[in-house]
């Protein structure tokens, strides 16, 4: 059994980017450990599913991110969208922003809180008060923007994960020029500046068609092309720091656990979460929870008790008030299996999935451009 990819935080992961750039624009007590290039003006370009072991096998299709590509990074545990942006946004590692998953157990409200569908009861700042890296930089005289979808713009998890800069709303993703005229509109705004410019369809054409689908290597040629535009229609003075929020494996349906057909895995069970790649389970009993998962996966997946995975350095340093947000049991799978639930119908047609400490998920590049 191969051993889980444990992220170095403070050294090599998401959460180091903006604190690393941070040090060149003067951001007090802030340190450059990934020995990025100085620069008064940064544009931040967050792929969302680009991993660096899917960037190598399908260079082809990118030939502009290959010839960029070499030095990687890792996102936080777990491996997902949710989780690495507010890394990102933060700085911090999940174990002190507390944004646990996907799906993670909210013990402040006690129920299981969904990221991307964020409920309107729940305040984004409750569940992530900590000031965030762009907030940092706004202090510090930097100007700030991010150009996104517009309809992220005030949601639960952009407040949580990303407050602070300019919203530059995306009314239509196909529209290049636009996108990146927004973008030479963040990095021109000041004298100092710093842009955070979020793409997803590449993340959507893995989970519906799966990695190296014709759907899925057309999307990695847009973004490789979208990406050379910004290059070359931003200024030399501009450096473009181009990452991932996690990798993504193509789950066969063969190995997916449905657990509502082996209902002894959800004995002592008082709630699941995070998603099929890694579960999170709520239990009083968790040795004896963890112990029936392990029999049952054996080298399929790593099953650990959340202090095993703390001590472990799965979440980083982790604060006492959030530690009730990770799973009591943690799940995650090792080989290209999922756990799934008839509960949530819409994953069980996913083929592309994230989540877990294998090097597919978990590596992304970081490159220069």
């Amino acid at each position: 059994m191969s051993a889980p990819v444990v992220p170095g935080y403070g050294r090599s992961t998401l959460a180091d980017l903006l604190p690393s750039l941070a040090a060149h624009l003067g951001v007090p007590g802030a340190q450059d450990v990934l020995g990025l290039p100085d620069a008064e003006r940064y544009l931040v370009v967050l792929v969302d599913g680009l991993g660096a072991a899917q960037l190598a096998t399908y260079a082809a299709e990118a030939p502009f991110l290959a010839a960029g590509a070499g030095r990687t990074i890792t996102s936080g545990v777990p491996s997902t969208t949710a989780t690495s942006i507010t890394s990102l946004g933060t700085g911090l590692a999940p174990g002190r922003h507390g944004i646990a998953g996907y799906a993670f157990w909210y013990p402040e409200a006690q129920r299981v809180l969904q990221t991307l569908r964020w409920p309107p009861d729940i305040n984004g700042l409750d569940v992530q008060p900590q000031l965030t890296a762009f907030e940092r930089l706004e202090r510090a005289g930097v100007r700030t923007a991010a150009i996104a979808p517009a309809f992220f713009a005030g949601t639960g998890l952009t407040t949580a994960a990303l407050r602070g800069p300019s919203f530059l709303p995306v009314h239509d993703e196909t529209d290049a020029a636009r996108r990146v005229a927004l973008a030479g509109q963040a990095v021109t705004a000041g004298p100092r500046t710093l842009g955070y410019f979020y793409e997803r369809q590449l993340d959507h054409a893995g989970h519906e068609h799966g990695v190296g689908s014709g759907p899925w290597l057309a999307q990695l040629a847009t973004v490789d092309a979208l990406v050379a535009r910004l290059r070359d229609e931003l200024g030399d003075d501009v450096v473009i720091v181009v990452t991932g929020d996690h990798g993504m494996v193509n789950v066969p349906r063969a190995n997916r656990v449905v657990v509502e057909d082996e209902p002894e895995l959800l004995a002592d069970v008082t709630a699941l979460a995070g998603e099929g790649r890694l579960r999170q389970l709520m239990t009083r009993h968790p040795d004896a929870v963890a112990a029936r998962w392990r029999d049952r996966l054996g080298e399929q997946a790593w099953v650990r008790r959340r202090q095993e995975a703390v001590e472990e350095g799965w979440f980083g340093e982790v604060s006492p008030r959030l530690a009730g947000r990770f799973g009591d049991v943690l799940v995650a799978m090792a080989d290209d299996g999922a756990v799934m639930t008839r509960t949530l119908p819409k994953e069980l047609r996913l083929v592309g999935m994230h989540g877990s400490l294998t090097a597919e998920e978990m590596t992304v590049p970081l490159i220069l451009a």
